[in-house]
């Protein structure tokens, strides 16, 4: 799988937003958040169109992301938000012209489809990270956030790398062992919709991150339960579960008519016998970790070490 080029200050990104419209007042703080970076800035006309809960028409989003990649002058894209859409236009990306132009691509959320067509069909490593207009522009963005995402977006070709937590939030072994594989997923919720599609997610030997926001504690069993019938939690060679932002019981009031998170992973999950590790700062939560998607990694359960190896 292909690394792209490192990005370097000066270069030009590109913002876009292949899902949901961004909110007007989040524009202007979100381009100058990229350009503190050190980087220049390209405004992509998604960033200002809104088709109701969409950020422009399907053929307008697919159209920028091709032209984007396309372009030469553009060194890396960043998604500006997620919300919903880019599922829709898939369908619609020249992936053999995006497949010969690798950039450094960057969001999460809904940007989840995204990772998982670049880097199925278009051979390329692409970045699970914050986000210009969510994220970037928080008052309480941190350092360990900002860090991370600099260090995979502009130190890509390193390998060695340690996955960390921030040291005051410690990793839990929810099934203890060793596994190497290619690092896939993302969003709980993208994953489970890739199925039965073209994108349909492979996971045969990979490591499979998953996290999600907004979902009650039924709903991840569902979509779990999913994943696990259509063969792809069996396919496994390990597991990482990050944050699970608001994702409790239907009625908080009460709780006993559900089953919590940890009940829904040990019998899902644990009877997998794969290595399994819970609580890794990644997701719809600050600080989080930015995840280099389609890298290979080694992961000790155990131990919780999660190095980049490949």
């Amino acid at each position: 799988m292909k690394i792209p080029k490192a990005l370097k200050k000066g270069d030009t990104i590109a913002l876009i937003s292949a899902s949901g419209a961004t909110p007007p007042g989040k524009l202007f703080p979100a381009i100058e958040s990229v350009k503190k970076l050190g980087f220049k800035v390209v405004v992509g006309e998604t960033c200002r169109a809104r088709h109701g809960y969409l950020a422009g028409s399907d053929e307008l989003r697919a159209s920028e992301v091709n032209q984007m990649f396309r372009d030469p002058s553009i060194d890396g894209i960043f998604c500006i938000r997620g919300g919903y859409g880019a599922t829709k236009i898939l369908p619609f990306l020249d992936y053999d012209m995006i497949q010969a132009n690798p950039k450094v691509f960057a969001g999460y959320s809904d940007v989840t489809a995204l990772h998982i067509a670049f880097n199925q069909k278009c051979d390329f490593v692409t970045y699970h990270s914050p986000m210009p207009s969510t994220e970037f522009i928080q008052s309480d963005m941190d350092d360990y956030t900002w860090d991370c995402f600099i260090n995979r977006v502009i130190a890509t070709e390193r390998s060695g790398l340690l996955l960390e937590n921030p040291p005051a939030q410690s990793m839990t072994t929810l099934v203890t062992g060793e596994a190497t594989g290619q690092l896939v997923g993302g969003n709980l919720t993208l994953v489970t919709a890739s199925l039965g599609t073209p994108y349909e997610i492979e996971t045969q030997g990979k490591i499979l991150f998953l996290e999600d926001i907004d979902e009650n504690e039924q709903r991840i069993d569902r979509m779990l339960t999913q994943l696990k019938l259509a063969g792809k939690l069996d396919a496994v060679a390990g597991i990482l579960l990050g944050a699970w932002t608001n994702c409790g019981p239907e009625n908080p009031e009460q709780p006993d008519n559900s089953l919590s998170l940890q009940t829904i992973f040990n019998e899902i999950l644990v009877p997998l016998k794969k290595p399994i590790v819970m609580d890794i700062t990644c997701g719809h939560c600050l600080p989080t970790m930015t995840l280099p998607l389609g890298r290979t990694i080694t992961v000790n359960a155990k131990t919780h070490m999660i190095k980049v190896v490949g």
